[in-house]
């Protein structure tokens, strides 16, 4: 016997609801085909297309920090241990021919100095302008530093703290520094104390450290300031090792006050050099490399030399030097 149907018998008026439910039937068909148009292949696409563009809310991005320069410094130890060296330099001290320059106590003629600016080219430091810090000290060895000035005997220095030293701009400035009990001594900028060394730090050599306190106090308060001191140096010129008229680096020793540029001849000009951390002035192209140079302190003078050839390594004199302030 053949299983009852579960269908319920169609009741009476069926043609009326029949075309009702064609109509319904008819109606859900267009929306489903409105659903396909709007989700479609193509809706995905201009989706896509337009979150290309838009930023996700909250979405941040990031780049890497530069890596910090190892210090080579640190506070001193009671017992004057070294707490700064030369390893802080960006590029490998060229051998030196000749001494750094002394600090003698009679001022010097400067016959061939071209010009004198009445503005100042400093940077961070000021003359005229007293600075707080404090002062520790390390171990200097043979003298040579950041600078790149080489060997010396004057021991009456200073390693400048990476922000006041500013890409060099601070090599061979001469520095005034008091401590609070009275006590004072000059010292010349060699160095750089990198971080985290302090704006206002100064990391003397054990020796000028001890014109100013007892070695055993470590780090003391100080003020400090530029000076423009007596010296019957002159200033001389060395090309870095390499160097060549295809590509050289220049730089000034024995200027009386910090160098705020060094510009070389061209045939279209005076043309400025860019200074590295490590105190050359680079010519990448070699341009002016051999020919006339022109330097100018931070008070403004101009000084130009002549008659320097390219010789790596060799320090040759210039007889000229800036005016005393």
């Amino acid at each position: 016997m053949a299983s009852r149907s579960h269908r319920s018998p169609a009741p009476a008026g069926r043609s009326r609801r029949t075309a009702v439910v064609c109509a319904a039937v008819v109606a859900v068909v267009a929306l489903v085909v409105a659903v396909v148009v709007a989700f479609g292949p193509g809706h995905e696409r201009s989706a896509a297309g337009s979150a290309a563009v838009t930023p996700v809310a909250g979405a941040a991005t990031t780049t890497a920090a530069a890596p910090e320069r190892e210090p080579a410094t640190a506070s001193p130890s009671p017992s004057g241990s070294a707490s700064a060296s030369p390893s802080g330099k960006d590029s490998p001290a060229p051998a030196a021919t000749g001494t750094s320059p002394r600090r003698p106590s009679t001022p010097a003629a400067d016959p061939a100095r071209k010009a004198s600016g009445s503005a100042t080219q400093a940077g961070r430091i000021e003359p005229g302008v007293s600075y707080k810090g404090v002062a520790t000290f390390y171990d200097v060895g043979n003298g040579d530093g950041a600078c790149l000035y080489g060997p010396t005997s004057d021991v009456m220095t200073a390693a400048m703290n990476h922000a006041d030293y500013e890409t060099a701009k601070a090599c061979g400035a001469y520095i005034l520094v008091r401590a609070a009990s009275g006590a004072s001594v000059t010292v010349r900028v060699t160095n750089e104390c990198p971080l985290p060394c302090a704006p206002g730090q100064l990391d003397l050599s054990a020796q000028a450290f001890a014109k100013l306190a007892a070695p055993v106090q470590g780090r003391i308060p100080i003020t400090w300031s530029l000076v423009s001191p007596s010296t019957s140096d002159t200033i001389s010129i060395r090309y870095k090792t390499g160097s060549s008229s295809f590509w050289c680096g220049i730089q000034a020793i024995g200027h009386r006050n910090p160098l705020a540029r060094l510009e070389v001849r061209t045939s279209s000009g005076w043309k400025e050099l860019p200074r590295t951390e490590y105190n050359y002035f680079l010519s990448e192209q070699g341009t002016g490399c051999g020919g006339a140079i022109r330097l100018t302190d931070l008070y403004g003078e101009q000084l130009e030399v002549t008659g320097i050839a390219v010789k790596p390594d060799v320090v040759q004199a210039t007889g000229l030097q800036f005016a005393r302030h």
